[in-house]
């Protein structure tokens, strides 16, 4: 039997070990895997955590004009990329709510995270039908290091939706590629809304929607040329419809925003490239790292890595090639020839595997190619977000092997018939587990310092509205998250740190600070811009009244 997804016999039952089978011991462990995901993180959200910044709070802004109906923006404020899909859900909590806060800002990003470890489990399940491996999986997806947690929960655009998005065009694939009955066309219409959707959202994905998409057309061409493929590029024009609209209006192409965010019109050498882009941002993208850096222990990941994309790519396409090609389900006719809808189980599943492992080395390539690997490889990282799409590929040949080919009717027992595989494959997944349990945990530590910081914010927030402070002036990491928490009782407008006009991602927020009578200054204890106000007020005295609390100064204009 070849390494793959067991085959179907025609005319009987599927196996016990169908999603839908009774759960027994591993269900409940994998009920209590998810439970353990989503309850760390409604305890991150209990304490502010990940904390929040000015970008995350514009796209609270644009969600709270959204609520207010006074803006419907496409685009992320102050630039012609990524899409505020994220604005768009979080509008109707804040309108629930009565107004905007954190935690509606990251309900939308939670339900997200919650849809992407079940739509994972789903897949899991039916490229390898091992619920034991499904669980591994769900255990390992309830992880959460300092980078994973940021690009789930913090709306700052793209990341939350882009996994869960990936994930279901997956599913989608599979059923549609095995000829599964009932519901085509809608499931037509869902892949090409989604593939468009995310091509608005964010084109980090764009890897996965091209190789699952090829898988489509290889095994479905004949149905994509009839009402299914019409439907599925209407679909695609209308999830893409935002940005297909503003591009003819406006005439701007995105693509050229979208090169120059990643570096592309930057110089970053390519050892620095390299380093970045092969060594450390797998590890940290990926949620083996502690907050902010790799210790040189944790980036055994990154070398691990070209091997189980290698590993895992030769296992999925020696399946593809040796698998019989037979009817899947005798109550769905077939329509051809090879390459068809009625493809048996095992070859539909190597292909979706060969394209998620296909769409990982894409994705890994790119970033290492742009100049944001070498010039800003710790925050960067979060462009690989997409590659835990691709772990239930990686991870299943290790996971065959660790357990001998056993009771896998999927495995090659002759790839694994070394003495020596299965100890390293189990010391792997081990490693595996332990590494991300560890950067989960220097993650979780952090969550107390987080809220105390959130704290000493909500208090410059009430110190300014008792003051009567309208409008201030700050730097760009304090101005939209101050006027996101005070819902825009405070507007503020972005200065540098020598006092000169900076970025305002909303002009608006500028033109009223600018035409406003007096404005007050406001900057984090011990910030380069509290040491020139502070200059300031020493060479004029008389010219500011400081008022300090905790973490924070506050400069009113003297009457």
């Amino acid at each position: 039997m070849t390494a793959g997804v067991r085959q179907q016999p025609r005319g009987r039952g599927r196996p016990r070990s169908r999603p839908g089978a009774r759960p027994g011991l591993v269900g409940w462990l994998t009920g209590l895997a998810v439970l353990i995901g989503v309850g760390y993180r409604l305890w991150l959200l209990g304490h502010a955590a990940p904390p929040t910044n000015s970008d995350e709070a514009t796209m609270g802004l644009a969600a709270l004009h959204i609520a207010r109906g006074e803006g419907f923006p496409v685009w992320f404020y102050g630039q012609q990329y990524m899409g505020t899909l994220e604005a768009y859900l979080a509008a109707p909590v804040f309108a629930l709510a009565g107004g905007p806060s954190l935690l509606g800002l990251r309900l939308p990003t939670l339900a997200l995270y919650v849809l992407f470890l079940l739509l994972a489990w789903r897949l899991t399940l039916r490229l390898t039908g091992d619920r034991w491996f499904g669980l591994l999986m769900v255990a390992l997806l309830a992880l959460g290091s300092d980078r994973i947690i940021k690009n789930q929960l913090i709306a700052g655009g793209g990341y939350p939706e882009m996994n869960a998005a990936g994930v279901a065009l997956a599913v989608l694939a599979v059923d549609l590629a095995r000829g599964r009955p009932g519901w085509r066309l809608a499931r037509w219409a869902v892949w090409g809304f989604l593939a468009g959707l995310m091509l608005w959202v964010d084109p980090l994905v764009l890897p996965y929607v091209v190789a699952i998409g090829a898988v489509l057309v290889g095994f479905c061409r004949r149905e994509l040329r009839g009402a299914a493929g019409a439907l599925l590029g209407a679909a695609a024009v209308l999830g893409a419809a935002p940005l297909l609209l503003h591009s003819l209006l406006t005439g701007r192409n995105p693509l050229n925003a979208v090169l120059a965010a990643s570096g592309a019109n930057a110089s970053a050498g390519w050892v620095d490239r390299l380093h970045g882009g092969l060594l450390l941002g797998p590890a940290l993208g990926m949620g083996f790292c502690a907050p902010g850096r790799c210790a040189t222990w944790q980036l055994w990941w990154s070398l691990a890595l070209p091997l189980l994309l290698a590993l895992a790519a030769v296992t999925a396409w020696h399946t593809l090639r040796r698998a019989p090609v037979i009817p899947t389900d005798p109550a769905v006719p077939a329509t051809g020839g090879p390459g068809d809808a009625a493809e048996v189980p095992a070859r539909v599943a190597a292909a979706v595997w060969l394209a998620l492992v296909l769409a990982a080395v894409g994705t890994l390539g790119a970033y290492t190619a742009s100049s944001s690997a070498g010039l800003t490889p710790v925050e960067s990282s979060r462009y690989l977000s997409c590659l835990l799409i691709s772990l239930p590929a990686l991870l299943w040949p290790v996971w065959a092997t660790a357990r001998g080919g056993l009771r896998q009717p999927v495995s090659d027992r002759r790839a694994v018939g070394s003495a020596l595989a299965r100890p390293i494959a189990l010391a792997l997944l081990v490693a595996t587990l332990g590494t991300a349990g560890h950067a989960t945990w220097q993650a979780a530590r952090t969550a107390p310092a987080t809220r105390a910081a959130e704290a000493r914010h909500t208090e410059l927030v009430t110190t300014l509205r008792q003051l009567g402070v309208r409008h201030v002036r700050a730097g760009y990491w304090t101005c939209n998250r101050l006027t996101f928490a005070s819902a825009e009782q405070v507007v503020c407008a972005v200065v540098d740190d020598t006092l000169r006009p900076g970025f305002d991602r909303y002009p608006a927020y500028r033109r009223e600070v600018d035409g406003a009578r007096a404005t007050a200054w406001v900057a984090p204890t011990g910030s380069p811009l509290a040491h020139t106000l502070d200059e300031r007020l020493g060479a004029a005295p008389g010219t500011l009244d400081l008022v300090t609390i905790d973490g924070w100064r506050i400069y009113l204009p003297s009457a």
